[in-house]
């Protein structure tokens, strides 16, 4: 076994470099040749910094520490060294506000020499802090519009990278967005607080399992698995609706789609590998490898996967990713969406979110490990996850919300919007036994003891996943699988992290308590974890999430069922959601309260310009190609009838039919429009869906030639 390095974090592996772990391949000539060579990660830094500086700034990673002032400015010039040896002629600070994307804001290396000739300079001052205007990004009431600062810091811990343009490149610095009074204006602030939180409580459940954290953090860890489609670009460009919102407005359900399940895990065509190779070439480059990719279920559907990695990491490289994708695919003549639900009555897209968490020790505490101690440690780890999802089910659920994700949830292999949880049949059986005490057994399977009194012996993973379940444990990690493709990863995972702290918060109090008091360990765990089974096993369900019978049995057991994101996100002003926000030190109660006014203004803002946008599209492109093929057909039918003297009845009635549906499209038309005038996004959407049926409808009868869109048929095959 040999370890190697990527970004600072350590990998275990058979080969002799980490190249041949992820490849399988051990004689590789081009990807050492450009692996990483874009990203300025601990690797590059030790060939730019004097040994000081670099053990200094190494610490600093590693732990989440603070930058050394002391060596800002050499870092900063190093920095700058290398990124023109990679051709960037301009920084930005690259930060994430509440907009979902990305933002940046580009300036120049180029300084005036006082001797009419310009250097290059790059200060310790400019690298750690920035002051982009505020005042048009979206603040729920933290900022008046008239207040414009707004300072970017530079976070360390996710590596500067460079971002190639047509004729030059720009050194990228993630940073973190927050406002004049220090009021978090970004996703990463509270997104490295909620890490905070987790590795604080992490690290004293540590030391009670006599695990010293020696000055280690603990911390989250996550792998974000990427779906989207693809389609030609021309297609692309033919629809308004996609250009404008990312997903079809309208559309009729081919013949053909998804039913044979044909495109799953199927041969990838040459366009779309070639599509994937240069991906995978472009994110290798910034030390983010993608190490699967695959073909979805729907048609025209893929999936990428990265290495699991430092969860705040892993979040700045999916939208690195997303980012990417985006740029790869106009270069093959193809687009790349992301929307949850481009095309109705096939599979949404989504991002599996697989969260499990570190110790100081470097080990995977969701992970059953190999000897009782572990086991034991585990079931707390575990037991606090359900605590933790059980207590905070509807925050979860306004986590994932969306205008997009609630076209998406609860339908083609998507799960529903109840919050449950999936252990699988032995580790359920495990949990029983806990809740009833003294249990000794366990299901067929293999085992391991756990070393705690009167615990049963814990099996190792030997249970099949439930693809319908939002919240599944699939061996050493939980996989939230509601999350929508499009959605940055920080807001579940904050919520996670936040939820999760708090939760285990309360039962290592206990535990403390308890052992101040002289009490036997062993019995105090067993104790508190049948307390905690007892009080949230309600959340666990291993059954079908999309049957009629669960939704019954969800609303009895009191689990919350919030169907659309208006509803999801009033959680977010509930005084429960406040308390564990504030207690965690994560978010205040302003900025909790922000965030709410940014995504419900969102939502609506969403609703209403798909709104405006359908009656534009009906009016101006579908019901004038009805009108003028009606036209014609009634033509045709004169013509017919003078020659055969004789009725066309079939044809008639297909007159008959195109103008009734046409009759009907204009009278939902209408009713739009006023469900536009009356603002409310819920009668918007129902009003959406109402016309889109009768549009949908026009599309079977008239001619493709007629049509003044790309069919469905079209955009998912034609590739």
């Amino acid at each position: 076994m040999g370890t190697s390095r990527i970004n600072g974090l350590e990998f275990s592996h058979k080969g002799e470099n980490i190249m041949e772990t992820l490849t399988g391949v051990r004689e590789i000539t081009a990807i050492p040749e450009y692996y990483g060579e874009n990203v300025f990660n601990l690797r590059t830094m030790r060939n730019y910094l004097s040994e000081k500086a670099y053990k200094s700034l190494s610490a600093t990673i590693q732990n989440a520490g603070r930058l050394d002032p002391n060596i800002a400015d050499e870092v900063a010039d190093a920095m700058k060294t290398w990124a023109v040896s990679k051709g960037a002629t301009h920084y930005t600070h690259w930060f994430q506000p509440l907009t979902g994307s990305t933002a940046e804001k580009h300036d120049s290396f180029i300084k005036p020499d006082g001797e009419g000739g310009v250097i290059l300079e790059f200060s310790g001052t400019e690298l750690t802090q920035g002051e982009p205007d505020a005042s048009s990004f979206p603040s729920g009431g933290l900022r008046s519009t008239f207040e414009a600062r707004g300072y970017t810091g530079w976070d360390p811990t996710s590596p500067a990278f460079i971002k190639e343009g047509p004729k030059g490149a720009t050194l990228c610095i993630p940073t973190y967005f927050i406002g004049w009074h220090g009021e978090a204006l970004d996703k990463k602030t509270p997104l490295l607080r909620s890490m905070k939180a987790v590795s604080d409580q992490v690290c004293r459940l540590g030391e009670l399992f006599d695990i010293k954290s020696q000055g280690k953090i603990a911390y989250a860890t996550l792998g974000g698995e990427q779906e989207y489609f693809l389609i030609d670009r021309d297609f692309y460009y033919q629809r308004i609706d996609l250009v404008q919102t990312g997903r079809t407005l309208f559309g009729k359900e081919p013949a053909k789609h998804q039913q044979m399940a044909d495109h799953y895990f199927g041969a990838i065509k040459s366009r779309v590998m070639g599509f994937m190779e240069d991906l995978d070439r472009e994110m290798w480059r910034l030390g983010a490898p993608l190490t699967t990719r695959h073909n979805e279920v729907s048609p025209a559907q893929f999936e990428v996967a990265p290495i699991f990695e430092n969860l705040n990491l892993a979040v700045d490289h999916n939208m690195m990713c997303m980012e990417v994708m985006q740029k790869v695919a106009e270069k093959h003549n193809l687009a790349c969406l992301l929307h949850e639900k481009p095309f109705a009555g096939v599979n949404g897209s989504g991002k599996h979110m697989n969260w499990a968490v570190a110790g100081p020790d470097g080990k995977n505490w969701l992970s059953p490990g190999d000897n009782p101690h572990d086991n034991a440690k585990f079931l707390v780890m575990l037991c606090a996850v359900i605590k933790a999802v059980d207590t905070h089910a509807g925050l979860l659920r306004a986590a994932i919300a969306s205008a997009g994700n609630d076209h998406r949830l609860g339908s083609h292999e998507a799960p529903p919007a109840i919050i449950s949880i999936f252990l699988g049949d032995q580790l359920t059986d495990v949990i029983e036994q806990i809740e009833k005490g003294g249990a000794t057994t366990s299901k067929q399977g293999g085992t391991l003891q756990v070393g705690v009194d009167s615990l049963p012996e814990l099996p190792r993973d030997a249970t099949d996943r439930n693809r319908t379940s939002p919240f599944a444990f699939t061996g050493a990690k939980f996989e939230f699988r509601a999350v929508g493709s499009g959605t940055s990863l920080s807001g579940p995972n904050i919520v996670m992290n936040t939820i999760f702290s708090e939760a285990l918060d309360e039962i290592c109090t206990k535990l403390e308590e308890d052992k101040k008091a002289g009490k036997d360990f062993n019995a105090s765990v067993q104790k508190v974890l049948q307390s905690v089974i007892k009080k949230h096993k309600r959340v666990i369900f291993n059954g079908d999430n999309y049957t009629d019978k669960w939704v019954a049995e969800a609303k009895k057991r009191g689990l919350p069922n919030l169907k659309t994101t208006p509803e999801a996100l009033e959680i977010m002003k509930s005084p429960a959601a406040i308390k564990v926000f504030e207690s965690r030190k994560v978010l205040s109660k302003a900025e909790l309260l922000s965030r709410y006014e940014v995504y419900t203004e969102g939502y609506d803002t969403i609703i209403r310009y798909e709104a405006d946008l359908s009656v534009d599209m009906a009016k101006t492109m579908i019901v004038p190609a009805a009108v003028e093929y009606a036209a014609g057909l009634a033509e045709s039918i004169k013509t017919i009838e003078s020659i055969n003297k004789a009725k066309s009845q079939s044809t008639r009635k297909l007159l008959k039919d195109v103008s009734a549906e046409t009759e009907k499209a204009l009278t939902k038309i209408g009713k739009l429009e006023t469900a536009i005038k009356g603002g409310a996004a819920l009668k918007m959407k129902a009003a959406m869906d109402a016309l889109r049926e009768s549009i949908d409808a026009l599309e079977g009868l008239i001619p493709a030639e007629t049509w003044p869109l790309p069919s469905y048929a079209e955009m998912l095959f034609m590739l």
